[in-house]
């Protein structure tokens, strides 16, 4: 599969791990940078770029690193057609790709250890969307509203008839 990454600088040493990693899992990862240590570095540089091409490439996934995976998240959400997971355990990545089909999953490179932080991806990518309607249904309204900018409508039961 091929493994789309972005980071910043405090992502950095966890997305160059990454890319050895996912070589040796049989993954295609291909880095959107950055490609060396700058402090003054920007996420969003390197982020969108990663979600931009996992968007325009279905099938594939992205990871996307930074100190706390908040920014990076945020970001990532930005590009039309991705899903973004903030990932801090074994379980919510899991639950990113299980529940919410996300397409890519961020993760904080100063909130974990190595190993914690890669166990987490490889969940990521090994779980597969569970396909259930009613998480269908969520994702639909979702993209839905990406599109169309229109909330979906109100259940009977939030209506509070007088």
């Amino acid at each position: 599969m091929r493994v789309h990454l972005g980071s910043d600088h405090a992502g950095l040493d966890l997305k160059d791990h990454l890319i050895g990693w996912l070589q040796e899992q049989g993954h295609e990862p291909v880095d959107h940078g950055p490609h060396q240590y700058d402090a003054q570095d920007d996420y969003p540089v390197f982020c969108l770029r990663a979600a931009e091409a996992v968007a325009a490439e279905p099938g594939s996934l992205g990871v996307v690193i930074g100190g706390s995976g908040n920014g990076e998240q945020i970001a990532a959400n930005k590009v039309l057609g991705v899903r973004c997971a903030l990932a801090w355990s074994e379980e919510t990545a899991r639950l990113g790709r299980e529940h919410n089909d996300a397409n890519v999953v961020s993760v904080g490179g100063r909130m974990h250890s190595l190993d914690d932080m890669t166990r987490f991806v490889g969940v990521f990518l090994e779980t597969p969307f569970s396909g259930e309607e009613r998480h269908v249904r969520r994702i639909a309204m979702m993209s839905a509203y990406e599109t169309t900018r229109e909330l979906p409508p109100l259940p009977e039961s939030a209506l509070g008839g007088a």
